[in-house]
């Protein structure tokens, strides 16, 4: 699975301790670098965002569940306003190459496409996987991305 990280309050901690919870979790990551982004959709501090990848066997409303709790755990606020700053989203992006909406979960998630720091980091780290539902290799999908439009920055953040 592919997933995206991204946080726009006490970005630092959050981030650090989304990975943390994901490795407990799930063992060993592949990680892109961290992009610093502006807010999309709303006025608002700059993300950090970054993509994880794992395998699993855990299904993706199992999966997404979880995501929620860690979420939860560092201080996550949720209301009626999609787009407002958040201590820590953890979005599932892809399960595999399934392209299904069940439970509420739409696979591959269109944020994927849209968002450049969603593609940006997926692309760094999947480059040459191929998106389910266009086709296309994630490299691809990048280097086609009208990357004026969300600028990405790279951050220098390590994880233990």
């Amino acid at each position: 699975v592919w997933v995206s990280l991204g946080s726009n309050i006490d970005r630092e901690r959050c981030i650090r301790g989304a990975v943390a919870a994901l490795r407990k979790r799930y063992g060993t990551l592949v990680l892109s670098r961290v992009f610093e982004s502006e807010a999309v959709g709303f006025e608002g501090p700059p993300f950090y965002n970054l993509a994880a990848g794992f395998d699993t066997e855990q299904l993706p409303v199992a999966l997404s569940t979880h995501f929620r709790a860690i979420e939860d755990a560092f201080g996550r606020e949720r209301g009626p306003d999609k787009f407002s700053p958040r201590t820590l989203d953890i979005d599932l992006l892809t399960y595999g190459d399934q392209v299904t909406n069940q439970d509420g979960i739409a696979l591959p998630r269109d944020e994927i496409t849209r968002y450049s720091f969603v593609l940006g980091p997926l692309a760094e780290v999947a480059g040459d996987e191929v998106h389910p539902g266009t086709g296309y290799t994630y490299g691809a999908l990048w280097e086609a991305f009208d990357r004026d439009r969300q600028l990405l920055r790279p951050v220098r953040l390590a994880f233990d």
